[in-house]
């Protein structure tokens, strides 16, 4: 049997969660099948989140978000997508639980951190303590003045140290492989006082509350804390299956109501090329959330006849 659902959410993170609490509120039919893989549960406590001048942690956000959401009605069920297809005027989506049809699909897979050698367990313990951060534009100002490592020596890396320069003035730029920058990297590098290490790091050490990383010769520096600057990569399985043509770094192009081809398909969050920030993500939610309730409007005939809906 194939269940029918009039909107599914495919994650649930920020954007989707958003979307879910717009959708039951326009009282639609919502289900978000969530993987449990979303970056914001990784945050400790975010301080640039409007509204929670104390700082929120991610997991507490969320969990505030689907009480929110299920106090509409929407329905958020653990599981992954592991495959969609058009259907029809909607779309199957395949679940180890079963088959979904759905006429309005919102991809809001995220993406995934591409991160240093480091064992997990260590490595969730350095980011619950400040040790490893992934994202200067949310927690440099939480930096300011450390001694700050940041691990990608090439135009990524070096953007990104750059940035974080202007909240301390004891700035490295470290490298996993040997790397060559060129002379316009170097002189800005230069400008701004940001050394270069260009010996890989080989091993991190994260006791005793500070951050050693070792070189292949045997040399040792230590600071404050570490951001890796490695990027990420999209979850778009479900969008290549679709052939949907993405842009840098996996991330997907949409409308500016966050639409895709074909029609009912749309994306919002990290996915989507955008700054990648929680409030971002909700705004794409409440986006997408609106215009998928009126394209369904539309499509029922419950629009002027004469013109789109707008709203």
């Amino acid at each position: 049997m194939t269940e029918r659902i009039e909107c599914v959410v495919v994650g649930g993170g920020p954007a989707g969660l958003t979307a879910a609490i717009y959708l039951a509120r326009f009282r639609r039919q919502v289900a978000v099948i969530d993987a449990g893989g979303s970056r914001a549960a990784m945050i400790p406590r975010s301080h640039n989140h409007a509204g929670f001048p104390e700082g929120i942690a991610g997991p507490e956000l969320l969990r505030r978000m689907r009480e929110q959401a299920a106090q509409y009605g929407a329905d958020i069920r653990g599981g992954t997508v592991t495959a969609m297809r058009r259907d029809g005027e909607g779309f199957r989506l395949e679940t180890a639980e079963g088959a979904i049809h759905s006429r309005a699909v919102l991809i809001a897979t995220g993406v995934v951190n591409r991160r240093p050698p480091i064992e997990q367990a260590a490595h969730d313990a350095a980011l619950a303590a400040g040790l490893l951060r992934y994202c200067p534009i949310c927690d440099a100002y939480e930096a300011k003045g450390q001694r700050i490592a940041v691990l990608g020596a090439d135009g990524h890396g070096v953007a990104e140290a750059l940035f974080l320069s202007t909240y301390s003035d004891q700035v490295a730029l470290l490298t996993l492989v040997a790397t060559d920058l060129d002379a316009g990297d170097r002189a800005d590098l230069d400008k701004a006082g940001v050394p270069v290490e260009p010996r890989p790091v080989s091993a991190f050490d994260f006791s005793g509350g500070k951050v050693r990383v070792a070189f292949a010769d045997g040399g040792e520096q230590s600071f404050d804390t570490l951001y890796p600057a490695l990027g990420s990569t999209g979850n778009c399985e479900l969008l290549d299956a679709m052939h949907i043509s993405l842009a840098d770094e996996d991330c997907v192009p949409t409308d500016r109501h966050q639409r895709l081809e074909p029609e009912g398909l749309y994306a919002a969050g990290d996915i989507v090329a955008a700054l990648d920030q929680i409030s971002v993500a909700m705004g794409h939610g409440a986006v997408a959330a609106t215009a998928m309730h009126n394209d369904l409007r539309k499509l029922d005939g419950k629009t002027p006849a004469d013109r789109a809906a707008t709203l």
